[in-house]
């Protein structure tokens, strides 16, 4: 057996035990969130959701990329109530027209999963918890298990509002005092903040976010003082100025498409690709963070509370919001 094999398999025992260890629900004002939560209303909802995931990620290799960030765009903004998800209507423009939105994808997976749970369990699966599900399976297919529990039970919202986003989500270009205030103001720690900030390991990002780092300095280079002066090279390749719109470069340039700790060793060595996440070596807790996220052990860990976490944030449950009948329109006019 392969060295790498019986690495996986030390590090697949390790995360089964140690969410042994983790709490089992999540509470918000408005109730419980709790595993298994359709288990007598719609017992084939989950499968549902990892058999589409399933497929699609094997024809599309960074669908968990897009959905991982989907989900967190959509938690950021008035909770995890699948608002990120609402079409415009007449006047009202949504999330998904707000500019940090832009470039998402994945709905149509969405939609697919939402549509096959409507023939079986009609007005039972919300799309806040399909989208939260969906998020988890692409991005553990690789691992066989899943990387974190998700306790169901939410509602979807009946608020969308193009404005939101623009306040509620971290920019690509914020310092680490920003990044830390906004993550505060959202209920989650130091530990979350890089933990979340891992989920750069996969994906991608566009020339304009990261390209105010390779022409607007003073020094010989032009270029960010904290970036690797190689890779500043291979940016401005990849980048040049005024940069193309459509081009995209790797978030992790070393493993992109897996869900590994690689983005922290990038980071170590000044390889982060956005000013965010260069950010998180100019606070001594956060750079401690991250150099013990190398051991993937405790980034895995550590990772899925986080996503716990999130995933309870300003949810709807009970009677709160809807579930709606298509996850682009809302049932109701709010």
């Amino acid at each position: 057996m392969k060295t790498n094999n019986i690495t996986n398999i030390v590090l697949l025992v390790s995360l089964l035990f140690a969410f042994e260890l983790l709490i089992v629900c999540e509470s918000s004002d408005q109730g419980p969130l709790i595993l298994n939560f359709y288990s007598k209303t719609c017992s084939k909802a989950e499968g549902i959701v990892s058999s589409i995931i399933l497929r699609r990620a094997a024809a599309n290799p960074v669908l968990g990329a897009k959905l991982l960030r989907l989900h967190f765009h959509d938690c950021f903004v008035r909770g995890c109530d699948a608002s990120i998800l609402l079409d415009p209507v007449g006047s009202n423009q949504t999330e998904k027209q707000s500019l940090p939105n832009l470039s998402l994808s994945g709905f149509d997976v969405i939609d697919e999963i939402k549509t096959e749970i409507e023939k079986v369990c009609p007005g039972v699966v919300s799309c806040a918890d399909i989208l939260a599900l969906a998020a988890r399976d692409s991005v553990s297919i690789r691992f066989k298990i899943p990387l974190w529990e998700v306790p169901t039970g939410r509602r979807d919202g009946i608020v969308s509002l193009i404005a939101d986003p623009l306040v509620n989500l971290p920019s690509p270009f914020a310092d680490f005092a920003n990044l830390q205030s906004l993550f505060t103001r959202k209920g989650l720690n130091l530990i979350d903040l890089v933990a979340l900030s891992g989920a750069h390991t996969i994906g991608v990002a566009h020339c304009g976010s990261f390209s105010g780092r390779l022409y607007n300095f003073s020094n010989t280079s032009n270029t960010d003082p904290t970036l690797d002066p190689a890779y500043a090279n291979f940016l401005r390749a990849k980048c040049p100025n005024p940069p193309n719109s459509a081009t995209t470069v790797e978030l992790d340039l070393q493993s992109s498409l897996s869900f590994d700790t690689r983005y922290f060793n990038a980071l170590l060595q000044k390889k982060g690709l956005l000013v965010s996440d260069a950010a998180l070596l100019t606070n001594v807790g956060s750079a401690q963070i991250v150099n013990q996220f190398q051991n993937p052990i405790k980034f895995f860990v550590e990772f899925a509370k986080s996503m716990k976490k999130m995933g309870a944030m300003g949810v709807l449950t009970g009677n709160a919001g809807e579930i709606r009948k298509q996850c682009r329109v809302m049932n109701r006019r709010p």
